[in-house]
């Protein structure tokens, strides 16, 4: 028998659920890019080069660069990834499986920073190449909050929750295993890639709601 305390803990549980699931959250679909380290940057585009500017991108501080490289797997080239900036500390690529698929790789899906482990390939740029031996991934689903924004919701870094998608057009999905980043920098955002927004019919600037 259901005591008065466990009544009371599952209708706090719902309630909770109802809050969040009246959230609208905006998509961003994240199409094959690469971050690279400084020092892979100037081997690919030359030691005086630096990164140039063509749009900001959503979340604070990044933006989408000029710059494009192309990587090599053991069955062919990918052509014009591009480079998300600032710099950062290790180089990483990030594909959709079916990218990754069609030049024999097999990433792992990892969280952005995550890359021990992960695929190496081949990175081609204007100027000169670079072998990586781990830093490929295809990367995990995640819903992006700034502290006020998750505080409201009760949301935590590093929760998982499920995030419905592509409501009113015929392809509604249910993901599963979205896992939750909460920081100062954030804004929020649901990320997906394209194989993901294909799934859906989901393009960035749709709203999605968390399950």
């Amino acid at each position: 028998m259901i005591g008065p305390s466990e009544i009371a803990g599952l209708s706090a549980e719902i309630a909770k659920r109802m809050k969040r699931s009246k959230l609208a959250i905006p998509a961003g679909v994240s199409v094959k890019h690469c971050h690279l380290t400084k020092e892979h940057f100037k081997i690919l585009f030359g030691a005086n080069a630096e990164p140039k500017r063509v749009k900001d991108i959503k979340q604070p501080g990044f933006y989408a660069a000029e710059e494009c490289i192309d990587v090599k797997g053991p069955k062919g080239v990918l052509k014009k990834i591009r480079l998300v900036a600032p710099y950062r500390d290790h180089t990483q690529i990030e594909l959709a499986a079916t990218d990754a698929f069609a030049i024999g790789l097999n990433p792992p899906v990892r969280e952005s920073g995550d890359v021990k482990g992960s695929a190496g390939a081949v990175l081609i740029g204007p100027m000169g190449q670079v072998e990586i031996k781990e830093g490929v991934i295809v990367a995990q689903r995640h819903l992006h909050f700034s502290p006020s924004e998750a505080a409201a919701l009760g949301i935590t870094s590093g929760e998982t929750v499920r995030v419905r998608a592509g409501t009113g057009g015929g392809r509604a999905v249910v993901f599963e295993d979205v896992v939750v980043r909460v920081g100062p920098k954030y804004s929020l955002e649901f990320h997906v890639d394209t194989d993901e927004a294909n799934t859906a019919g989901l393009k960035t600037g749709d709203f999605v709601h968390i399950a």
